[in-house]
């Protein structure tokens, strides 16, 4: 259940495109099945970082049973190479924030995922 929640100051041309491109590199960045990804592409005009409007961006994600230091640092190095790619984001402009709220705490199909998955 990785949900992955993008805000940016970075106007995208086609931004239902970028979301479904951004889906499938997170499902294969994350290791998880697209199927349970979620993504939101946020264009915050007024979001700032470093006291400027130059590109910058705030991601989040939420995952389930992947979220740990070593597996951070790879996930790091991809997202941020990513965003610099695709969005012109350079690595010193952006800040990630890794949850992992347990599975308890994450509802789906009138349930939760600890109920699901054990």
């Amino acid at each position: 259940m990785p949900a992955l929640d993008l805000k940016t100051n970075v106007a995208v041309a086609d931004p239902k495109a970028f979301s479904l491109e951004f889906s499938k590199f997170a499902a294969a960045t994350l290791k998880k099945p697209e199927a349970y990804i979620s993504v939101n592409y946020t264009y915050h005009e007024n979001l700032t970082f470093n006291g400027s409007f130059d590109p910058a961006l705030l991601l989040s994600i939420t995952s389930l049973d992947n979220i740990n230091p070593e597996a951070n640092l790879e996930y790091s190095k991809a997202f941020f190479a990513f965003f610099k790619e695709k969005l012109g984001v350079p690595d010193d402009r952006d800040y990630i924030t890794f949850v992992d709220p347990g599975r308890a705490n994450i509802g789906y199909k009138s349930t939760h995922f600890g109920v699901i998955f054990g």
